[in-house]
């Protein structure tokens, strides 16, 4: 199933942003708008200032009023659109979209054969573009924290641009959750799948290079969701580190909180933060802490002597592709398995998620919904003791993730 959605919107550019009637984005044509009038003009500015009694901050205004007309009324712009896409296998579905490669809405039955929703998330597309819960949403082109929003590689200070005080979060202010994707594939049939891509830009949000990225979600089995994340360099060496943001309640995204929910996290360290939750460098254990769920345990339980919740990055034990975490929720019967080849897994139980309001007007409090995200280690380009998240024209990176579902 396909929904291709534009009224809501305005109209959408072929640079990857929707341009909404009511709202003002800044955006690579007006730059070149810009040049293009300035290279029509720059050998005359100065007669024009000779010639008129305009002084050099009008002649400014004016030359830029033609630069938003020539950007405004263009014909010449390829246009994108924006759908919604199901893939579905029996009474299992996924809706995606490829406004940031989101999932919107994953459906399956609990014990008793009832369907629910298992994911948070908007009603409608529209709050997706301005909204900062990253629901659903494919996050890069490096995920989580980056300490000062800047970098040094191979002797080259990078500096990004800062959306939470002064780091970088989740890729800037518009990283690969804001950006409109490529439909590459769309295959139904007994293992449904959906290829997307993006091409990132040289400078992007101040990261070094030419970046091909792809994501392909599918419906692999029964109840089960692959996810597969890859990214090509093509110019230089560049930090990937790409996130699926997903936020669960097994109980139905309007159910409530999740802290009865049980959890088990292989993991028997985590990576210790300061208190703007960057990464200090230090791994410690998690034993004899409410942070140890290497055994089975009920999120309330333990969450109490956690301030704010969690919002935890563990180091997962063992390699390559691994079981990661389980997920129960005994009201519905309802349990997910997350196995994944990342070096670490996001767990977070929604704190800053408050009077949120989701589909359906449903108003989602603190704890609606938990994230288990597996990724690289948060800010590795500035802790070489971490591992290396830098990959090299030549290379892929490849991050696999498999949600099981069971009831």
């Amino acid at each position: 199933m396909e929904t291709t959605i534009m009224g809501d919107f305005g109209s959408v550019a072929d640079d990857g942003f929707i341009h909404v009637v009511d709202t003002v984005l800044v955006e690579m044509k007006a730059v070149m708008a810009w040049g293009f009038v300035g290279s029509l003009c720059r050998q005359q500015f100065h007669n024009v200032l000779q010639r008129s009694s305009m002084t050099r901050y009008q002649v400014l205004f004016f030359l830029s009023l033609i630069a938003f007309v020539l950007l405004g009324s263009s014909s010449a712009i390829p246009r994108k659109n924006v759908g919604i896409y199901e893939l579905k296998k029996g009474n299992f579905s996924v809706k995606i979209t490829n406004w940031g490669a989101t999932v919107l809405s994953v459906i399956l039955p609990d014990s008793k054969g009832n369907l629910a929703d298992v994911v948070l998330g908007y009603e409608g597309l529209r709050p997706y573009i301005n909204g900062n819960t990253y629901f659903g949403a494919l996050v890069g082109r490096v995920a989580g924290r980056i300490s000062g929003a800047r970098f040094v590689l191979n002797g080259t200070a990078y500096r990004l641009y800062p959306n939470e005080g002064k780091n970088s979060l989740h890729g800037g202010h518009r990283g690969f959750s804001f950006v409109i994707w490529t439909i590459k594939e769309k295959v139904d049939g007994e293992f449904p799948y959906i290829k997307l891509y993006y091409y990132s830009f040289n400078k992007e949000q101040g990261f070094p290079g030419d970046l091909d990225v792809y994501v392909t979600y599918k419906i692999s089995g029964d109840y089960e969701l692959s996810i597969t994340m890859e990214a090509k360099p093509k110019t230089k060496a560049t930090p990937v580190n790409l996130l699926q943001h997903s936020y669960w309640n097994l109980g139905g995204h309007s159910s409530g909180t999740i802290l009865s929910n049980t959890v088990q996290i292989f993991a028997s360290y985590l990576i210790q933060v300061d208190n703007q939750s960057i990464p200090t460098g230090t791994i410690s254990s998690v034993s004899d802490s409410p942070f140890d769920f290497r055994k089975p345990n009920i999120i309330k339980s333990r969450i109490k002597h956690v301030k704010n919740g969690y919002n935890t990055n563990y180091v997962v034990d063992g390699h390559g592709m691994r079981k990661v975490a389980v997920v129960e929720d005994g009201r519905s019967g309802r349990a997910m398995e997350l196995w994944a080849n990342q070096p670490g897994v996001q767990f977070y139980t929604a704190y800053y998620v408050n009077d949120v309001e989701g589909k359906g007007g449903v108003i989602y409090k603190r704890y609606a919904g938990l994230c288990m995200a597996s990724q690289g280690f948060p800010d590795a380009v500035n802790h070489p003791q971490f591992p290396s998240q830098i990959v090299k024209p030549g290379e892929v990176y490849k991050h696999d993730m498999l949600f099981k579902f069971s009831f």
